[in-house]
């Protein structure tokens, strides 16, 4: 994973995008010289210069030393001072020339800046001696022209392919529009800023100078006399696409700046680099593949046609919509087709003056665009979370959130949107060349036979992500309404159910069956898992309400329930006495509802969680919501969903108070009202 620090959505769009494209042609090559820094010392008034030279390279090693031993730690790590350089200029506005040290210094895995000035000044007395003149300046340059990247790629023509153009056809787009950019000066300006774009992204992130990063690169195009392209594409004798890219990168991935900031340190170990130069490899590779993302949609589309749902999103947010009318203005946005800020702006007013702020119970139908083919239920699981993927009882019902799937027909491509997950892709029609994040939605275009159709899937979303409300169920079953709908396939509510339990098997592994339940029928219910699955209704004689407060971190299902599963295996005869344990209480609490009492639900509740925190799914900022609520009254409190981060839910006395509480210490909360239908 390469992490990136940007305001701009798209250029994290592109470059996963160009990920995908090299990955499936042997992804990128890339190569660095040591991390060499130039510190430059300026001597001017000196009476003979061609002495001078003389006299410095016969005593270069005593110089060295003498920069060395001002940093003996950097020479034990293996850098230090290498070499030095001597070149005179003119001076343009006074009488005599200038003598000019460049001071190669190999800073290992520091930025360096600090070291290499410290060493031009510690080294200037010695250089006055001996050349009889007067020190100037003593300065590092950025122009780290001695620590060059380089990257390559080479791509078959027919992975370039894409609606309404040939891969040969973009391939040459592409080397025609590189063609330009090494020519004409003023193209390769945009051309480069392109390149910049993905590689100080990365500086950001790393705690690099990414000022000092483009000054270097910028400089380097115009070494020849001319500002020209950093990267050149052409095509070898098999008419695969190659790219090629060398550039001046000097980085770090030590230093006080870095070590002192956790967000960075948290980047470093995601990027997972050894070393400064292989962090450089990394910098260069992102550079070409910005690159060749522009490229490819000037050669096509063009630039502002390409990721259209995150272009909508920045309108949005110019916009000043505030967070909790973001996904409803973005959703209306997109359905205008109309995507500018005026147009954004109109929407917002209008959502305020219905004061759209709260959210209703009523079924998500009423409050959905006519265009809108497929609605995925999102869910709360009461109790009986993890044990019923062991053929034990779960109590669900569900949220006033839910997911809505409009589909539109194309020519040849596949596109799926949801805009507010900020996710936007083509999907490879070749199963075989789907990544990970494509097969649940590919299996299921594969078992309705739609994967060879064009159409663009956008799925609107009110369930927040990683939170356990079921919002990838949510978006199966959407979606297979929303196909079986369009294409008027006749499918039926428990074949709906059906595949989007095939699709869930993918994204987590062993689901239970209980949110592609939940999500097809959105109703309260009973479950059980099996060969013949339980599914009843839950008979609620009176209504009450929970709130659900959610953490600020998203969990994995997939993650907890692998975790689960070892604890399982390892010990099952203990884990099964477990959720027997959890079962019991699923029962209980069913006659307790049933019964209206909801002080012994809010005790079988408590008694839930603590049985899912010996299956260690808990974390300790739930534990932490969970106890706010407790302290703030509330009858029960537990996780809901798979744990490992995400949302708790209270049965409460007070709803208000709770509520209250939770929020001020800046949590958001949820008020779900439980009724039948």
């Amino acid at each position: 994973m390469v992490p990136l620090a940007v305001e701009e959505p798209s250029i994290v769009a592109a470059l996963s995008s160009a990920a995908k494209i090299a990955r499936e042609s042997g992804g990128y090559t890339a190569d660095a010289t040591d991390p060499i820094l130039v510190g430059q010392i300026q001597v001017v008034n000196i009476e003979n210069i061609e002495q001078a030279r003389n006299n410095l390279l016969n005593r270069k090693e005593e110089i060295l030393n003498l920069a060395n031993s001002l940093h003996p730690r950097m020479v034990a790590r293996g850098g230090g001072a290498l070499d030095f350089k001597i070149k005179t200029y003119p001076m343009e506005s006074f009488d005599g020339e200038m003598l000019i040290i460049d001071l190669h210094v190999n800073t290992v895995d520091a930025m360096g800046a600090n070291l290499v000035n410290g060493m031009c000044e510690g080294i200037a007395s010695l250089v006055e001696t001996i050349t009889e003149g007067e020190v100037f300046l003593r300065i590092l340059s950025n122009l780290t022209d001695q620590s060059l990247a380089s990257a390559t790629v080479i791509i078959p023509a027919e992975a370039l392919a894409i609606k309404g153009y040939d891969g040969e056809r973009v391939r040459d787009g592409i080397i025609i529009a590189s063609d330009f950019a090494n020519a004409d000066p003023y193209r390769a300006s945009t051309h480069n800023k392109g390149i910049m774009n993905g590689i100080d992204a990365l500086a950001l992130a790393t705690g690099n100078d990414w000022r000092a990063i483009e000054a270097g690169a910028h400089a380097y195009a115009a070494r020849l006399g001319r500002y020209t392209a950093l990267s050149k594409w052409s095509k070898n004798d098999k008419g695969d696409l190659i790219g090629q890219i060398q550039l001046p990168i000097k980085v770090g991935i030590v230093g006080a700046a870095i070590e002192s900031n956790p967000a960075v340190a948290l980047n470093l170990r995601i990027l997972n680099v050894d070393s400064a130069t292989e962090l450089s490899k990394v910098m260069a590779a992102v550079g070409l593949a910005q690159n060749f993302s522009a490229l490819k949609a000037l050669a096509t589309e063009g630039i502002q046609k390409g990721h259209m749902t995150l272009h909508a999103r920045s309108v949005v947010k110019a916009a000043d919509t505030p967070h909790h009318l973001f996904d409803k203005v973005l959703e209306k946005l997109i359905f205008s087709e109309e995507i500018k800020v005026w147009k954004a702006r109109e929407i917002l007013e209008e959502l305020k003056k219905s004061d759209s702020k709260s959210i209703g119970t009523k079924s998500a139908k009423e409050s959905v665009s006519d265009s809108v083919e497929g609605i995925g239920h999102g869910k709360i699981i009461l109790l009986g979370e993890h044990s019923v993927v062991y053929g034990r009882h779960a109590i669900a019902v569900p949220a006033p959130l839910n997911i809505r799937t409009k589909v539109q027909d194309t020519e040849d491509e596949i596109l799926l949107m949801i805009p507010s997950w900020g996710v936007e892709y083509r999907l490879d029609k070749n199963p075989e060349k789907r990544q990970s994040f494509e097969k649940p939605a590919g299996l299921i275009l594969d078992q309705m036979g739609l994967s060879k159709k064009g159409m663009k899937i956008e799925v609107f979303s009110d369930i927040p992500r990683g939170m356990g409300l079921g919002g990838s169920a949510a978006i199966a079953v959407s979606i297979v309404k929303a196909l079986n709908n369009h294409f008027k396939l006749g499918l039926k509510q428990d074949e709906i159910n059906q595949m989007a339990l095939e699709s869930e098997k993918i994204a987590h592994g062993n689901p239970s069956g209980i949110d592609n339940t939940m999500a097809t029928y959105g109703h309260p219910l009973i479950f059980r898992n099996g060969d013949n699955p339980l599914v009843e209704p839950l008979n609620i004689n009176e209504t009450f309400s929970i709130l659900v407060g959610f953490s600020s971190s998203e969990g994995l299902t997939a993650k907890t329930v692998g975790i689960v599963r070892d604890l399982w295996k390892k010990s099952t005869g203990v884990y099964e006495k477990i959720f027997d344990e959890i079962d019991s209480i699923v029962l209980q609490s069913i006659q307790a509802i049933q019964n209206n009492d909801f002080e012994l639900l809010g005790q079988l509740m408590n008694m839930n969680h603590g049985l899912l925190n010996t299956l260690q799914v808990s974390t300790p900022e739930l534990e932490r919501l969970i106890m706010i609520a407790r302290e703030s009254g509330a009858l029960g409190a537990k996780l809901t969903g798979g744990g490992g981060g995400g949302a708790i839910i209270a049965l409460c006395k007070d709803i208000d108070s709770t509520k209250s509480a939770i929020e001020s210490e800046g949590y958001e909360t949820l008020v779900v009202e439980i009724y039948n239908p």
